[in-house]
């Protein structure tokens, strides 16, 4: 049954369809081979709909919606005005200010493709006509847009939350150190390759132009002060956190900044409508899909036949990071999550690791295999909004990928690195 299924989602997969079709018609054909017929299809609906009614996913649509707002409005371009105003002198500056940019806009969005739109749009021309090769250039915003993924608000941290009942203000108080680690690593590599190909500098800025571009950017900052600051506080929850941030940038950029206006709350909506709707739809789907493979006992053959059993925590935590990054090369990182999760949960309990710890780790797997050929999704966002042939997109990912590896065998080594912040944070709860 399971060669069957594989076979037909990759057929599928070949013929151009979306990710969501082959994960039914996967699914439907599991399901049929499993209870001989449709006698009982509602049962699989229902498992669909399950997927998509716990109340923590609504926060997803909320981030969605509010990134879509900054990214059209004026708070990307004066994050970036700020970084570049402090480090934009430096040889390899202008490349360190776009992977700090990239991690202060996830902060602000929670969304990888958002911040390759918002931070890459306007950085490309520019690190292009200071003398940067336009594969680096590609590499580094697609790479450093994944740290979305990790500092919060972070999606696939919700889709893990709630997949596995973590709790999610927990991962995203644990996600802040391990984005941090990658943006200080991204950011030496960035210096190393300023000069050795003896990239030129910017202008220096003056403190006065400093002061200018902090106070232009205040207001952007308080995204992740309210994120951060609400959770940890107790103010409110990761789901009123996120009506919060919507609310916050309506104001923003309606009011304070007036990029937007009323006639732009149409396109916002759709634009928001389309990606709830797509995500919600690979939920639910995602959902029935685990459901089935399980019921089938198709996973826990798998990991029989590797021995998991056997394996401490090291073990199981190495297999995790090696099939989730493996699978995010070629499935969408949100459908991973939702397969792999259920599927690896009983290793996880038994052996005691720390699912806060396990989640970092997803995350980070998921970032990585996003931006990692052949068909990590944030690949094509960056072919479709540069316009630039595939082979030239991955050919500066290499180094970063290798550096994405190492982090996450520094975490598994060293699991403070996620956790520490979250056993300060929580240390009373």
């Amino acid at each position: 049954m399971a060669t069957i299924m594989m076979i037909v989602m990759v057929g599928l997969l070949l013929l151009g369809f979306p990710m969501m079709v082959p994960l039914i018609v996967g699914a439907v054909i599991g399901f049929v081979m499993t209870f001989d017929g449709f006698g009982q299809m509602q049962t699989f609906v229902q498992q669909m709909m399950g997927g998509i009614r716990p109340a923590s996913l609504i926060a997803v649509p909320m981030f969605i919606l509010a990134a879509d707002i900054m990214t059209r409005g004026q708070s990307a371009n004066r994050l970036i005005d700020m970084v570049m105003a402090f480090i934009g002198h430096i040889k390899g500056g202008l490349a360190v200010s776009t992977a700090a940019s990239c991690t202060l806009f996830g902060a602000v969005s929670g969304s990888t493709q958002a911040t390759v739109v918002a931070v890459g749009s306007p950085l490309r021309p520019k690190m292009l006509k200071a003398g940067y090769k336009d594969p680096f250039i590609l590499a580094l915003i697609i790479n450093s847009s994944d740290i979305a993924f990790l500092i919060p608000p972070s999606i696939g941290m919700i889709i893990y939350g709630v997949v596995s009942e973590t709790s999610i203000a927990e991962l995203f108080i644990a996600g802040i150190g391990p984005g941090l680690l990658i943006l200080l690593m991204f950011s030496i590599y960035c210096l190393i390759y300023a000069h050795i190909n003896k990239v030129p500098t910017e202008p220096k800025s003056t403190w006065g132009e400093r002061f200018s571009a902090v106070r232009s950017a205040l207001w952007p900052l308080f995204f992740p002060v309210i994120i951060v600051g609400g959770i940890y506080g107790g103010i409110f929850s990761p789901t009123e956190a996120a009506a919060v941030c919507v609310l916050y940038a309506f104001l923003l950029e309606f009011g304070v900044f007036r990029s937007l206006r009323m006639s732009d709350v149409w396109k916002i909506a759709k634009s928001t409508g389309l990606i709830t709707a797509v995500v919600f739809i690979l939920v639910g789907v995602g959902n029935g899909f685990s459901w089935i493979i399980s019921f089938a006992q198709i996973p826990q053959t798998i990991l029989e036949s590797v021995g998991i059993d056997q394996m401490g925590p090291i073990g199981v935590l190495v297999t995790i990071s090696i099939a989730f990054f493996i699978a995010c090369m070629f499935v969408d990182p949100i459908v991973v999550i939702l397969v792999l999760t259920p599927i690896f949960a009983p290793a996880v309990k038994a052996t005691g690791l720390d699912p806060v710890l396990v989640g970092v780790l997803i995350t980070l797997q998921v970032a990585i295999g996003s931006a990692t050929p052949p068909f990590g999704c944030d690949i094509f966002t960056a072919i479709a909004i540069f316009k630039r042939p595939y082979l030239e997109v991955i050919r500066g990912t290499p180094p970063f990928i290798v550096m994405l590896i190492g982090a996450a065998a520094l975490i598994i080594t060293f699991p403070d690195i996620a956790l520490f912040l979250r056993d300060i944070a929580f240390a009373d709860k």
